[in-house]
């Protein structure tokens, strides 16, 4: 579970009671799109058919443009999630990191979620030894593609939340 029991006001917008505005939510499901398109090439080297994990990316940042409305958004994490089962680690990882990137567009907080399995999925696709350091640097990459908008925030969220996220982000 990468979400919280409560939910942060910061990653609630504003017109639902939270402190949190549509361009920085935009901003959010951009970046998680971001990490989960880095690490998509591990599902699709072993599935290139199954196009449900792009398209959720590739919906991620039509929500974000307002091109298509949220349910339909929503609707994609559904169906990356699915992609998923029964795939080995590094590309079960990459597709959730997809469903949740796509996922932002309903619940905000789901951009952690994003950048956690991108970092799992790339521990997996290496081999035991490597993968503390590897986690590390996909880590740091995913960092250096934070705006400057919402930097601070992930960032925030990162420690508060990175017991939840299995302390990928240390």
């Amino acid at each position: 579970m990468i979400l919280p029991k409560e939910r942060d006001p910061r990653f609630i917008t504003l017109r639902r009671g939270g402190t949190l505005t549509d361009s920085h939510h935009q901003l959010l499901a951009l970046w998680a799109a971001t990490c989960a398109e880095h690490v998509l090439h591990l599902f699709e080297q072993l599935h290139a058919e199954d196009e449900r994990p792009r398209q959720a990316i590739v919906l991620t940042r039509a929500w974000a443009n307002g091109e298509i409305p949220m349910k339909q958004a929503h609707k994609a994490a559904f169906a990356a999630n699915a992609a998923a089962k029964g795939m080995p680690l590094a590309a079960r990882f990459a597709a959730l990191a997809a469903g949740q990137a796509v996922a932002v567009a309903h619940v905000a907080a789901h951009e952690l979620g994003a950048a956690a399995y991108a970092i799992r999925a790339v521990q997996e696709s290496v081999e035991e030894k490597d993968r503390e350091k590897m986690g590390q640097k996909e880590c740091q990459w995913q960092r250096d593609q934070l705006p400057k908008e919402i930097r601070e925030l992930v960032l925030d969220d990162q420690q508060i939340r990175n017991h939840l996220c299995w302390f990928v982000f240390t």
